[in-house]
């Protein structure tokens, strides 16, 4: 068998609040690895306590390449993400690092490794009609249609997943094809050679517990100052993105007088919990992940013997003592 001499990557993927962050920092301590996030909202610059970003000395100390890249007001996308990840890892790969991408957005770590298939550009008028439809239909029965249409795609988009469930509903509307039919179609070449890690707590309980303990931190912290700061901007609606983030979504209906503090802290912590849901199931179906319970003891010896035998080999990229 030839050797495979391409670039190490490894991807460090998991479900909100289950310790990415801190074992990519400590994974950077013993590897000569460089972190790149793969975060939907992370990119966003003054979106900090609502998406858990790390603080200004963790950065310091531990940098993340594609954090704080964008304004709230910019949408951004996988094929953003891919566009911008890419040379990272070259530069990366070149100096004789190896990219560690840590973070819980499954479709970028898709669009990374798979590619993305030409899909139209959004479309504003088509998207506002399919949000008005969705306001007054509501957005099951807009993910019921979805099933008619493109049963594939419906099967892995949640009803709950507004922002997807209306691309796909849009894609179909604008090619007369089905989402998953365009995307079977997409195609890349990914030079990387990557060790798929992901962490999946056993007992899902206690990452519903963490979820909501988190979200009090962030109370407390300061989270609905954060948002209506970004509210004060006026440029800023909830129709974007950014806004459209998991707690986000919530704190901004809360804001906009839509429900009172109990409602709106229950809201945040069930969305987490279904975000969570999400990312689990497809963690669970990407094959060659190799899983690790975050909440048993030695996680970091654990997933440490797992990048050392894959970097054993490389010439030069050995832990340090």
């Amino acid at each position: 068998m030839p050797l495979d001499t391409r670039p190490l990557a490894i991807f460090l993927m998991g479900p909100t609040a289950s310790g990415k962050t801190a074992l990519a920092c400590e994974l950077s301590e013993r590897f000569p690895l460089d972190l790149v996030s793969v975060d939907s909202a992370l990119v966003y610059r003054g979106m900090d306590i609502g998406t858990a970003k790390p603080d200004p000395a963790t950065l310091a100390r531990y940098p993340h390449a594609l954090v704080d890249i964008r304004d709230p007001s910019q949408p951004y996308s996988a094929a953003d993400f891919r566009a911008d990840a890419v040379p990272v890892m070259e530069r990366i790969s070149a100096q004789g690092g190896v990219p560690l991408l840590v973070g819980g957005t499954g479709l970028y770590f898709r669009a990374l490794q798979q590619g993305l298939s030409d899909l139209p550009e959004a479309d504003p008028a088509t998207r506002a009609r399919l949000a008005a439809e969705a306001q007054r239909l509501g957005w099951p029965a807009m993910h019921a249609r979805l099933v008619n249409l493109d049963p594939t795609a419906a099967a892995r988009i949640d009803c709950n997943d507004v922002q997807r469930l209306q691309r796909a509903l849009e894609v179909i509307e604008l090619t007369g094809r089905p989402l998953s039919e365009l995307q079977r179609g997409a195609a890349a070449h990914f030079p990387w050679r990557v060790l798929k890690l992901a962490l999946l707590p056993a007992d899902r309980r206690v990452l519903h517990e963490r979820i909501a303990r988190r979200l009090d931190a962030m109370l407390a912290e300061g989270f609905l100052d954060e948002v209506r700061a970004l509210r004060a901007r006026g440029d800023l609606h909830a129709d974007l993105p950014a806004i459209r983030a998991v707690g986000y979504r919530q704190a901004w209906e809360y804001l906009d007088g839509q429900t009172d503090a109990a409602t709106f802290r229950d809201r945040a912590v069930f969305a987490t919990r279904q975000l969570a849901k999400r990312q689990i199931t497809w963690l669970r179906s990407d094959a060659g992940t190799r899983i690790f319970d975050p909440d048993r003891a030695g996680l970091g010896e654990r997933v440490g013997a797992a990048v050392t035998l894959f970097v054993a080999g490389s010439a030069g990229l050995v832990p340090s003592a």
